[in-house]
């Protein structure tokens, strides 16, 4: 029972998890701007880590370590979550910003043979090229044929999904070379705490910060608060110090069937026969890359 609830159970429940921050961001975006929304976000989250990281007596990095984690913070999380927000909210579908996204590992992979000077496998270039067929098909559908049945999204919004996408990649890459091994709280914290400078500098720079607490954004809210903000990113830390990294890099490519499903049923967003296979196309090539990286 121990092993099916480590092996099945927990991982599904991460991707369950983390897909959900698309629907939610969905839910709340309507109420505040993006960068607003992010800040109230993760200054209510720095809360209760802060809480948290007092009753675990938490212990903290050094000044060094401290600064890689919030460079690795801005990244992963400021620059990441601010691309989704802004796509969503310039009306590309959830589901398609979650495919464009999940190209992380391929991005990853192809900065990693540049930053940190890794080989590439045959296997490898078959994914990274099958990965970018997929994403091309998926966007060919939508700016050029249409399956009138989706409506079309701007083109700039492409831009904050690949602004996204640059920087959960080159976060990743700087915290496999600078990587801290800090306390599980204090490393979120100090990573939140980043990006929440980062939305912050936003919203007072290019937002009027105004914000409509309608029941639904404070539902979105509680839900990214704890299930996301809290949930997903301590779940993953966790599954990543069991020595599970593997199996976590080869989850994140199930999050975008799972979050375009969520998305047809919650909102009616349909993904053309053109954009199913590329998007099928897509998930392959990320499945050829992170396999053939968890085997080395």
């Amino acid at each position: 029972m121990r092993s099916v609830f480590f092996t099945f159970l927990v991982p599904a429940l991460f991707v369950w998890l983390w897909s959900t921050g698309f629907i939610g961001a969905k839910y709340g975006l309507p109420y505040a701007e993006p960068f607003t929304l992010l800040l109230i976000r993760m200054l209510l989250t720095l809360v209760l880590l802060a809480g948290l990281a007092w009753l675990m007596k938490t212990r903290w990095p050094g000044w060094r370590g401290a600064g890689h984690l919030a460079v690795t913070g801005l990244l992963v999380h400021g620059c990441y979550l601010g691309g989704v927000y802004y796509a969503i909210q310039g009306g590309m579908p959830s589901g398609i910003v979650s495919l464009i996204v999940g190209l992380q590992p391929l991005v990853t992979s192809a900065a990693a043979v540049i930053v940190l000077k890794e080989g590439v496998s045959g296997r490898q270039w078959l994914g990274l090229t099958l990965g970018l067929v997929g994403v091309t098909l998926v966007l060919l559908e939508k700016f050029v044929g249409g399956d009138g049945n989706t409506s079309d999204f701007p083109l700039w919004t492409l831009v904050w999904a690949g602004f996204s996408l640059a920087g959960i990649s080159l976060g990743t890459v700087y915290q496999k070379r600078n990587g801290t091994q800090a306390d599980l709280v204090a490393g979120t914290l100090i990573q939140y705490s980043a990006a929440a400078v980062f939305f912050a500098i936003g919203a007072f720079t290019l937002e009027t910060r105004e914000v409509e607490w309608a029941l639904q954004l404070q539902l979105s809210m509680a839900w990214l608060v704890f299930g996301v903000s809290i949930g997903a990113i301590l779940l993953l830390m966790w599954l990543i110090r069991q020595g599970a990294a593997s199996q976590v890099a080869s989850l994140f490519y199930l999050v975008p069937p799972v979050t375009a499903l969520e998305a047809f049923v919650l909102f009616d967003e349909r993904l053309g026969v053109l954009a199913m296979v590329g998007g099928a196309i897509s998930i392959t090539g990320v499945a050829l890359v992170v396999t053939r990286r968890s085997a080395t």
